[in-house]
């Protein structure tokens, strides 16, 4: 009888962390725009970066927070990348001409477009800006895309809630209404693996994994 070859279980892994939190006295939607991350919690990046692999591909979204968050992890653990490639596709949610005010200020200047938006949350998009939905697809295409180019790497990816639950959106085949409803905390760690083999699937190892936890 002839030996049958195998071939190997290519598996991709994705750890997914959360930023620190943002400098945010006035409460106000931040979104895109370009706020610093408080990364003083030192145990808390401490704790995290322990859990992180040596040899893993870090990326980030274009924003501050993101990056200044990678730079905390690195500066905890010094087994760790220092370098990273920057994923615009990535980055959190646009919210247009609401972002750097409050949603009770959006309401008041423009209350027919905030009572559209809250009918649909995860569907519709702020003025000039991008509907969760919308999050959602590019931030699954991107993981698509970059499982394909790295397959059977570790995927380091330090981003933003809106990303992060588009990801999990994509291994646990959520609709955006469903998405929306993942807690995703500062200094957080969601794992999912793609599967390679045949046409391809997805597990998810935890979601929103706290420090001291995983």
């Amino acid at each position: 009888m002839s030996a049958v070859s195998l071939t190997p279980l290519t598996v991709t892994r994705w750890w997914l962390i959360r930023h620190a939190p943002v400098h945010n006295p006035d409460a106000v939607i931040c979104g895109s725009s370009d706020r610093e991350a408080d990364t003083g919690n030192r145990a808390a990046a401490a704790a995290l970066a322990a859990s992180l692999p040596a040899d893993a591909l870090w990326l980030t979204s274009p924003l501050r927070r993101s990056r200044q968050t990678a730079q905390a992890l690195w500066s905890r653990n010094p087994r760790l990348a220092g370098t990273a490639v920057v994923e615009p596709a990535l980055a959190e949610q646009d919210f247009g001409d609401w972002e750097g005010i409050s949603h009770d200020t959006a309401a008041l200047r423009d209350p027919e477009a905030a009572a559209r938006f809250w009918r649909d949350p995860a569907r519709h998009a702020p003025p000039n800006g991008e509907s969760f939905a919308m999050v959602m697809e590019r931030t699954a295409d991107a993981l698509r895309r970059l499982t394909d180019l790295h397959a059977g790497r570790d995927l380091v990816a330090v981003i933003h809630a809106g990303s992060i639950r588009g990801a999990l959106a994509l291994a646990l085949d959520l609709t955006p209404e469903a998405a929306l409803r993942l807690r995703i905390d500062p200094w957080s760690l969601s794992r999912i693996d793609h599967h390679h083999a045949g046409t391809g699937a997805w597990s998810v190892g935890g979601v929103n994994l706290q420090c001291g936890t995983f």
